[in-house]
């Protein structure tokens, strides 16, 4: 029984080494050059992805309207391409603002259309608006949306025209009239534009054996500060990165508290843990805690941080002085403990993002951390029939053992994500980022 035992736990991790390579494969046909394709033009009404545009499936949820007078006003940025026409018949330049994916898959079209039709060039009817003359939550509203033709207006092309749309990278192109294609994207600090759930590498947490350790040097085997479902402060295996891209410059919402002053930096679709307005601290944290999107933490609500009192260390809420929309910082890292969370600059976060339900992602990795456990009981040294001398069990490979890939996203995220696209809703998922990637 103990042979056959040993027997399902070896395949089991096979089969574990054989999945990351599969992830990683060259895509469709593992290897073979994909021949170029022939563009079809899009039919009238035709819209691609075939999903509504504000779902995760496309350009995301509406987030708000943004004026010249608001803080989000800096998320947009001036197109002045001279490849591309601005109609901009308001004389006010507001055609010409767009958010920094929106402008990059315009050029990127403005180039597609010169090279099909030689002479032409591309045109913008409609920008970013600022006078409401869109429907209610219209994405131009926000700098996400173009309306386009030709700058010949020959209307035969559009179906064309919106193909390269697609081609160039928009996340939602509708041949929406007679008179015009119309293009969105996702939110700027989307995971396909920026990073999905991520800590800076120069981020640090707590070590059993004492001190502190910045969160790109973890390595399978260390024991990091955490925290249980009851909110009891503990150490906890490090497992892998679940994302770790180390030359990247990502975007991070920074949260600083006051009493005691911390500072923490993570991705918009990154989960960190909210205090019910009940809990007073006195006996650690109450049930119930929410785990929100760091894009949606507000001054005023309490996360947890670690704090001395009487000699003894506990986590006690403490109120959310400052939010700052951006930070640039270099690298990206998405640590996964075994309890699922993790303390970062003596914050409580949770390890997980892009669904809004700690618990949720916690059990969607219980197959991995039981299969990170079972390869891990092959590890220990064996000892022979005979009493001898032990003789080393062999070692599964990095990926194996939990360290993840070299860098990028790790592929059960990644499998995680396409089953939570098709069962969960817009809703659920963080319209700015991936799915349970991280991270």
């Amino acid at each position: 029984m103990l042979l056959l035992a040993r027997c399902l736990l070896v395949v089991l991790a096979s089969s574990l080494l054989v999945c990351p390579g599969l992830a990683c494969g060259p895509g469709r046909g593992f290897g073979k050059r994909r021949h170029p394709k022939k563009l079809t033009p899009l039919a009238y009404k035709q819209f691609i992805p075939n999903v509504a545009e504000k779902t995760l499936g496309a350009s995301g949820r509406y987030e708000g309207k943004i004026t010249r007078n608001s803080e989000r006003f800096k998320e947009l940025t001036p197109n002045y391409n001279p490849d591309i026409i601005f109609k901009d018949e308001e004389n006010t330049g507001a055609d010409r603002l767009m958010t920094q994916r929106c402008k990059d898959k315009l050029n990127a079209l403005a180039i597609s259309v010169m090279n099909q039709w030689p002479g032409v060039k591309l045109r913008v009817t409609e920008g970013w608006d600022e006078d409401g003359h869109h429907s209610e939550e219209s994405l131009h509203y926000e700098g996400r949306a173009v309306d386009i033709t030709t700058s010949d207006r020959d209307r035969s092309k559009y179906g064309m025209l919106a193909r390269l749309a697609v081609e160039a990278g928009f996340d939602w192109v509708y041949y929406e009239s007679k008179a015009h294609i119309h293009c969105s994207v996702k939110a700027e600090n989307s995971v396909a534009a920026k990073s999905g759930g991520c800590f800076p590498g120069s981020a640090t947490v707590h070590l059993e054996q004492g001190g502190t350790k910045l969160v790109k040097d973890l390595r399978p085997g260390d024991r990091v500060l955490a925290a249980d479902d009851q909110g009891r402060l503990l150490y906890s295996d490090f497992l892998t990165f679940l994302d770790r891209d180390e030359g990247a410059k990502k975007v991070f919402y920074v949260i600083e508290t006051r009493e005691p002053r911390e500072r923490l930096l993570l991705t918009a679709a990154h989960l960190l843990f909210v205090a019910p307005h009940n809990d007073t601290g006195a006996a650690g944290p109450a049930p119930g805690p929410s785990a929100l999107f760091a894009s949606r933490v507000r001054p005023g609500q309490r996360v947890y941080v670690v704090a001395e009192r009487g000699g003894d260390r506990r986590l006690l809420p403490a109120a959310v002085h400052s939010v700052t929309l951006r930070e640039e910082a270099a690298g990206a890292y998405a640590p996964l403990t075994a309890h699922g969370t993790i303390l970062i600059n003596r914050v409580l976060a949770s390890c997980y993002a892009v669904i809004e339900e700690h618990s949720w992602a916690h059990r969607a990795f219980a197959p991995f951390r039981l299969a990170h456990a079972l390869l891990a009981a092959l590890a220990p040294a064996r000892t022979d029939a005979g009493g001898g001398d032990s003789i080393p069990a062999p070692q599964p490979s990095a990926e194996a053992r939990g360290s993840g890939p070299a860098s990028g996203i790790h592929w059960y995220s990644q499998l995680l994500y396409q089953i939570g696209t098709w069962l969960l809703d817009s809703e659920t998922l963080h319209p700015l980022g991936m799915a349970v990637k991280s991270s």
